[in-house]
């Protein structure tokens, strides 16, 4: 039985491929049955972000995963196999489970640290635990990876500073611009992403932040949080043309903002910054090509953000020194928990054998009371535990070894076991 992760991830692959095999929040939960459901798969989890898209598996075997996986992805994106192929990373056993500890850490982040994917490791958990998806194997592993990730951030500095990819963009902005005094802030998007720039902004001492939203009211209530204003997407056209930045941070599968919408707005030559942190992007990339605009998107950010990474690479060790900690705890338990069917075989013999000769030598039996009945049943049972008590460690001890699995084979064989 292996775990086995299989993913496209913004080192792995660009942009366009990530848009390509997003999956909006409320599909995730029919994208784990539709991997469940393959032939070689017995557990399987989803996590997808605006960097990823990764699946989680326990399998019989891991090319087989491997091949179901791969077509899951293809028939999401509309991929062929070639096409998607070099952007692909796979991991098995202990080398999925230290993946996904980094991932829950913010060590794979294009902002190290970052901590929105914590919560999204631990919502990819319930949602495949609700659809069933996930069983024993996964859930250990997920509840070991949210484990890693707490310890990360409480025990040291990694998720100091800049910790979303919603305040690195304000960050990035403000880094341009030098200052958001007196800038006229447009927000795309009112959803987590939209709150969480909002927020951003309203640190970074943003006076002046509109929120644009398909639903009003939802943009309103943003909005209201931080004393700015709202619009529908109906009045976005005017307000591009008053804006100096727009953070665009939709969950649309289409483009929000138009290179006609952008043109259309542009009032002599005041420069405007646009930033597209959604997946799919949600400002159309010819909108580069108008004069006096600036179009930046998420790969823009992770260049910017990987600017930062030399004054945390002390504390990313500290983090890696936690995730070997808790893989070395995850292994042991795992193995231990795969020794148990043998152990509850080796048991349930012992009883049967136990309970048997009892049940032959009833009649011998009989003339006793119940309190020395109960002795000879008390008396029984010990003997076996205590008999049992030093294979069955061993047994659970060794699992996962060379010595284990001939200690497991002789049990086995002979106790008749099958």
């Amino acid at each position: 039985m292996s775990i086995v992760v299989i993913g496209v991830n913004h080192r792995s692959g660009p942009l366009s491929v990530l848009e390509r095999l997003t999956i909006a929040p409320g599909d995730v939960a029919k994208a784990v049955s539709a991997v469940a459901a393959r032939d070689n798969i017995r557990e399987a989890a989803v996590i997808s972000t605006c960097n990823r898209i990764e699946v989680y598996a326990v399998a019989e075997r891991f090319h087989g995963a491997y091949g179901d996986i791969r077509d899951f992805l293809c028939e999401l994106g509309r991929l062929s196999a070639d096409e998607l192929h070099p952007y692909l990373y796979s991991q098995h056993d202990d080398a999925a489970a230290r993946h996904l500890f980094e991932v829950a850490a913010g060590l794979d982040s294009a902002v190290l640290g970052e901590s929105e994917i914590l919560g999204q490791v631990r919502t990819a958990w319930q949602v495949a635990w609700r659809e069933g998806g996930v069983r024993s194997t996964l859930d250990l592993l997920f509840r070991q990876a949210l484990r890693v990730g707490k310890r990360a951030r409480s025990e040291t500095a990694i998720g100091r500073g800049t910790a979303s990819i919603s305040h690195a963009a304000v960050e990035m902005v403000s880094d341009r611009l030098g200052s958001l005094a007196r800038r006229r802030i447009l927000v795309v998007g009112a959803g987590e992403m939209g709150a969480g720039v909002a927020t951003a902004l309203h640190r970074a001492g943003a006076e002046e932040v509109m929120v644009c939203n398909r639903t009003l009211a939802r943009g309103e209530r943003l909005a209201d949080r931080f004393g700015g204003s709202a619009i529908g997407l109906d009045q976005l056209p005017a307000a591009l043309a008053s804006s100096d930045v727009v953070l665009a941070c939709t969950a649309a599968a289409a483009n929000v903002v138009t290179r006609g919408d952008v043109a259309a707005a542009r009032r002599g030559d005041r420069p405007l910054l646009i930033v597209d942190i959604s997946v799919p992007r949600s400002v159309a990339r010819d909108t580069a090509d108008v004069p006096g605009v600036t179009l930046l998107d998420l790969d823009d950010l992770r260049d910017w953000a990987d600017r930062g990474l030399a004054l945390r690479a002390a504390e990313a060790d500290r983090v890696r020194a936690i995730v070997n900690e808790e893989l070395e705890r995850f292994v042991v338990e795992l193995t231990a928990r795969q020794a148990a069917p043998l152990v509850a075989q080796l048991h349930e013999h012992a009883e049967n054998v136990r309970s048997g000769e009892l049940a032959r030598f009833a009649a011998r039996l009989a003339a006793l009371d119940d309190t020395e009945l109960d002795t000879v049943e008390a008396l029984t049972r010990a003997i076996v535990a205590k008999l049992l008590h030093t294979p069955s460690v061993r047994l659970r001890h060794g699992a996962g070894t060379p010595q284990g699995e001939r200690n497991a084979a002789a049990v086995s064989d002979l106790f008749d076991l099958g």
